[in-house]
């Protein structure tokens, strides 16, 4: 099936017309680059990229992994202009360093236009909760984007600042053709961190099914890859080129071998966000389940519930039986 290019480029209209305020002709930083092997959050990045390629003027003029964020750096290579933070499903306290990070940040940088790119908000610590609330406060000039109207809600009830509804930004990827042609009836890809949910009913295994995550990666590919985007970068110019030039050859090998390994089911049976949006991407039909609070539902309800290319489910066992009837079909003859 091919890609749903409609709702790809609706939501990639709607993100743009949302950030077009906050995307000006000054410079800018773009941190909290995923140094690491989920494919989604380099979905996100790549899309991140995608965007200002073609909505601003230059390239991010400092860019930075939480491993080697430098405030001296950023202040010497962007000293003015918004700084722009990577989005994601790590609002909240289920990823505890990455709102670390965020709020230290916001301390780092009081009165300065931090925006966050669009993310999902969960906590479940009041605590933390007000932690965040707290430093959005002392630093008066932040703007929180968010990829659904629960996370939406709770910003505008919880925080001091500008929360605004936005899509995720992976869809500025745009339509991915497949890669390689479909050899399993069904792939499932499948949480294995902490915000898997134990459904009870475990997916059934056979020759034409595979279960699996993305998580692990080859390590030589990935370092080829970095080796080839640091000398793209260095063409470009300086230690931001060269460190972007790396990070975006990284992002974009996770997005390549995240397409191969969806690209090799003619269904998908998962409960990862950025599976359902990848396999939309590239026109997989796909079965989803929820994760660990809600995340993956929200989403859909908001943006993509009307794709004829997903069905959400409630078990695995319907979901099971959703992707097996649709591998029929998608069989060659």
């Amino acid at each position: 099936m091919a890609a749903d290019a409609g709702l790809i480029a609706d939501l990639s209209r709607t993100a743009r017309q949302a950030l077009e305020p906050y995307t000006t002709d000054a410079p800018y930083a773009l941190v909290d680059f995923p140094n690491h092997s989920n494919v989604g959050d380099s979905a996100i990045w790549a899309g991140e990229i995608a965007y200002f390629r073609r909505h601003a003027p230059r390239p991010p003029s400092y860019v930075c992994s939480l491993a080697d964020f430098s405030m001296e750096n950023l202040l010497s290579r962007c000293p003015e202009g918004t700084i722009f933070i990577h989005g994601g499903g790590n609002f909240g306290d289920v990823w505890p360093h990455h709102q670390a990070f965020r709020n230290r940040l916001l301390e780092l940088a009081p009165g300065r236009q931090v925006v966050q790119l669009p993310q999902s908000i969960h906590f479940s610590s009041p605590e933390k909760l007000d932690e965040a609330a707290r430093a959005i406060e002392r630093h008066g000039r932040f703007t929180l984007f968010v990829r659904d109207k629960e996370s939406l809600e709770l910003a505008r009830k919880h925080f001091p600042c500008e929360a605004i509804l936005c899509p995720d930004m992976a869809f500025f990827i745009g339509p991915i053709d497949r890669p390689r042609s479909p050899e399993l009836d069904v792939l499932y890809l499948l949480r294995t961190d902490v915000e898997r949910v134990e459904l009870g009913d475990a997916p059934p295994s056979g020759p034409n099914l595979r279960i699996a995550d993305w998580l692990d990666e080859p390590k030589l590919g990935l370092s080829v890859a970095k080796a080839w985007g640091a000398l793209s970068g260095a063409a470009g110019g300086g230690p931001s080129a060269l460190r972007l030039g790396m990070f975006n050859a990284a992002a974009e090998a996770r997005v390549r071998r995240g397409a191969r390994l969806l690209s090799s089911g003619r269904t998908v049976v998962t409960d990862r966000l950025h599976t359902h949006i990848i396999s939309l991407l590239l026109g997989i039909p796909h079965a989803v389940l929820d994760n660990s609070y809600g995340k993956v539902s929200r989403f859909m309800s908001c943006w993509t519930s009307a794709s004829t290319l997903t069905h959400r489910c409630d078990s695995m066992t319907a979901a099971v039986e959703w992707a097996k009837h649709q591998a029929v079909g998608a069989r060659p003859n």
